[in-house]
Order: structure tokens, then C-alpha cells, then sequence
């Protein structure tokens, strides 16, 4: 029965989008313990936190390759049981050089996750739904997040600083084990994609799982929209991604992808602690901050999932790129002028807002479901791929701005999120000039969608 759950269906395969966010956030409340422990210097302890992001660009890289060889559900185990193996690898670790390697090993089942989840919930998704289906990736991610704060802080709260400094980090990073092996078992319970079964002609498998989910359609007729949309498999999939109307389509997904990254999201959670502590002592501005930026971005995203069905992509992509600049601009005017105070909350708040109900979780819908059927698996792991490079390009630049001497005695510290609020109109112009409408449209159908748009 839970088999012919749709949303069950997504809700297990979205637990990978919350190990994304678990993995990524644990060591936020492990980090100051570690560098003690291991008398890490400066240096070492950015590597601490940066290695992951060299295992998220592995796991992306191979992606395409596991996902089309073994399938999408094979895909999710491996993820599985690497987050499972970072867990453990990284809460027994005797020397930090061991901590770091399963912290890569921990990212690549983030890099890997992070392409076949939502690929994976679009090809199982009938069309009306797929939109808000796939969001709950994006809504998976925040919730573990959220939820590896309040379990780090209750776990800080079982010892003295003593006993953090020896034991409580180690189970901050055992803790992942338990969703990891949630996820590992709950994978059995569903089906494989019909899209990649009726790749590898297994049309009895696929028929079922498309009639399970397509109540009222034709299956036979969908099932040979479906494989006349795959007929290029046999060709190379690089060489297929140079004609026109792929080329287009893959210029989009990478443009969504660093769009993403470069518009301010990393920016305002690094400046959100400076503008709270101007009403608040330290420690309290740190537990308002995560309380109330977590709170906005998942309130947000469950908007999202509500609205991406039922007004579209592009509109949500559009008015959250004018309330991110809208935001950017403001607390760039405030730290130019020296300005603190409890307003900038509301600004901080709408930033959070408009970048959870569009460019977080509609950039995942629009990348799963954009590109043809022939190379989706291709083209997502390169959109993914870059996505993860430019991650790791804003986390090293980021602080090289905030650091500059002539920028912060030009713009005392303003300029970052001018340029960032400047990329948010970029982001705003790319999407109306160049992102196609999705909504309600079948993934087969973006064959014919971006043979008009390259016209």
C-alpha cells in the first residue's frame, strides 16, 4: 500500500534532501569543539568545514553515471549509506585527517543526493503535481537544518564544556546514523523510476508504476510519448547536448544553478549575527538569529510548495529576485552608513522570505523537470555540479570581500551586498528573458518546449 503512495513515495525520497541539509549544518555546533580538541589552526579549521564541499563536487560529477547505470533507487542507497559511513567516521576519528576524509565521503552522498532526489520525484510525478511534489526536496533540506540545530544544542546540554569538548561533537555526528538508516530502509518500500525502467526496457515494470500515478490517462499512449522521448539514448549523450535546443535548455539549468549561489543567501546568514547583536547580547543574538531566519525560511518554503503548481515558476522566481534586492540594498545602505537597529529584522526577514519562496526551491523543481528525457541525468549532474562550484567559489570569495581593506574603507563593508543585490536583477533579467514556463507541462513535452524557445 505505502508503495502506491504518492506522497510517501516523496517524503522518503525527499529524507536524502534532509540528509543534504544534516550533513551540511551539523558541524555548525561541532566546530569550536573540534578545533580545540585537535588544535586546528585557522587554516585547517575552514578545511574542516570547505572538505565537504570537495565531496558534494565528486558526488555530483559521478552522479550522472550511477543514476543512469544502476537507476535512481540504487542511486538513493549509495547516498544512504555514505551519509551513514560519515556519521560514523567522522564521530570516531583519531586524527583530524581521518575526520576530513569522511567528511568527503559525507559529501559526496550530499552531491549525489542533491541531483537524484529531485530527478528522481519528477519522473514519478504526474505533471499537475510534480512542481509542488519536487519542493518538498528544497522543504527536506530545511527542516534538517533546523532540526540538527536543536539537536546539536540538546546535545551540548547533556555535559559540561569539558565533556563537549571530548564526547558531545562525536554525537553530534553520530546523530546523523539515525535518518541515514531511515532512509536506507524506507528506499526498499518504493518503486523504481518508470522513466529509467522504460530506458532499459523493463515496459512491464514501467507501465504499472505509470498507471498507478497517471489515474485516467491513456498509459500506452504515455508510455510511447515516454520512449519515443528516450530514442537518443543510443546516441552520445555529450554530442546530443550540443544541438540547439539542448545547448539552450543546459544554459538555463547552469544559469539557474549559479544564480542560486551568487545572490546573497550566504551573505545575509554571515551579516544576520552583526545586526542582532546590536539588540541582543551574543549567545542570544546567535539562537535569535537561527530561531528566526529557520522559522522564515520554512514557513516560506511550505508557501512555495502551496503556490509553484498553481501560479507558475517564473512568477515566484520574479518576485523573489525583487524582494532579495529590495533587502540586499537596504542592509548594504545600513552598513554603509553605520546603521543598526531592530528594523533591519523586517529586511532580514524579507530577504529570508523571497529567497525560501522561489530561488531555494524552485531552482530544484525547474532543474528536474527542464531538461528532455535523453539528458536529463547528463545535463542535471553538470547543472548540479556547478551549482556545488559556485557554492564553493561564494564561500571562499565571500570573506576575501568582507576583508578587503580599500572595499570596507569605501563602503565600510556595504559592498558585498550591493554586488549581490546587483546580481538579483541580473538573476531577475536571465529568468524573464531566458527561463521557459514549466507549469503543468509533462516532461516529455520539453522536447517540443525548447525546440520553439530555440527558434
Amino acid at each position: 500500500m505505502a508503495a502506491n503512495n504518492l506522497r510517501f513515495i516523496t517524503i522518503s525520497a525527499a529524507i536524502g534532501g534532509l540528509l543534504f541539509g544534516y550533513d551540511t549544518a551539523v558541524i555548525s555546533g561541532a566546530i569550536g569543539s573540534l578545533t580545540k580538541y585537535f588544535s586546528l589552526s585557522p587554516a585547517e579549521t575552514g578545511w574542516a568545514i570547505s572538505s565537504a564541499l570537495v565531496g558534494c563536487l565528486i558526488g555530483a560529477f559521478f552522479s550522472d553515471w550511477i543514476s543512469h547505470k544502476f537507476g535512481r533507487r540504487k542511486s538513493m542507497l549509495v547516498a544512504a549509506l555514505l551519509f551513514l559511513a560519515c556519521s560514523i567516521g567522522t564521530a570516531v576519528p583519531d586524527s583530524f585527517s581521518t575526520f576530513v576524509l569522511f567528511r568527503i565521503i559525507g559529501g559526496i552522498g550530499v552531491g549525489l543526493a542533491s541531483m537524484v532526489v529531485p530527478m528522481y520525484i519528477a519522473e514519478i510525478a504526474p505533471a499537475e503535481k510534480r512542481g509542488a511534489l519536487v519542493a518538498y526536496n528544497q522543504l527536506a533540506i530545511v527542516i534538517g537544518i533546523v532540526v540538527v540545530y536543536f539537536v546539536n544544542y540538546i546535545i551540548a546540554l547533556q555535559g559540561d564544556s569539558d565533556w563537549n569538548l571530548h564526547t558531545g561533537w562525536r554525537f553530534m555526528f553520530a546523530s546523523e546514523a539515525i535518518p541515514s538508516i531511515l532512509y536506507f530502509a524506507l528506499i526498499f518500500m518504493i518503486p523504481e523510476s518508470p522513466r529509467w525502467l522504460l530506458e532499459k526496457g523493463q515496459d512491464l515494470k514501467a507501465s504499472a508504476i505509470l498507471q498507478k500515478f497517471n489515474p485516467g490517462e491513456n498509459v500506452q499512449a504515455l508510455t510511447a510519448e515516454i520512449k519515443n522521448s528516450l530514442s537518443g539514448n543510443d546516441t552520445d549523450s555529450w554530442k546530443s547536448l550540443l544541438l540547439p535546443n539542448m545547448r539552450r535548455a543546459l544554459v538555463v539549468g547552469i544559469g539557474l544553478s549559479i544564480f542560486q549561489q551568487i545572490t546573497g543567501i550566504n551573505a545575509i546568514l554571515y551579516y544576520a549575527p552583526e545586526i542582532f547583536k546590536s539588540f541582543g547580547t551574543s549567545a542570544d543574538a546567535s539562537l535569535l538569529q537561527t530561531t528566526i531566519l529557520g522559522v522564515t525560511n520554512l514557513i516560506f518554503t511550505i508557501i512555495s510548495i502551496l503556490l509553484v503548481d498553481r501560479i507558475g515558476r517564473k512568477p515566484l522566481l520574479n518576485i523573489g529576485s525583487l524582494g532579495m534586492f529590495l533587502s540586499l540594498a537596504v542592509v548594504g545602505y545600513a552598513a554603509y552608513n553605520h546603521i543598526h537597529g531592530l528594523w533591519l529584522l523586517a529586511f532580514l526577514m524579507l530577504f529570508m522570505g523571497s529567497f525560501s519562496i522561489s530561488w531555494g526551491p524552485v531552482v530544484w523543481v525547474l532543474l528536474a523537470e527542464i531538461f528532455p528525457n535523453r539528458v536529463r541525468s547528463l545535463a542535471l549532474s553538470i547543472a548540479v555540479f556547478v551549482q556545488w562550484a559556485a557554492n564553493f567559489a561564494v564561500s571562499q570569495t565571500f570573506p576575501m570581500l568582507t576583508g578587503n581593506h580599500y572595499l570596507n574603507q569605501t563602503f565600510n563593508g556595504a559592498f558585498p551586498f550591493w554586488l549581490f543585490a546587483f546580481f538579483c536583477i541580473s538573476a531577475f533579467i536571465f529568468v524573464w528573458k531566458l527561463v521557459p514556463e514549466t507549469k503543468n507541462k509533462s516532461l516529455e513535452d520539453m522536447d517540443i518546449l525548447w525546440a520553439r524557445q530555440s527558434k
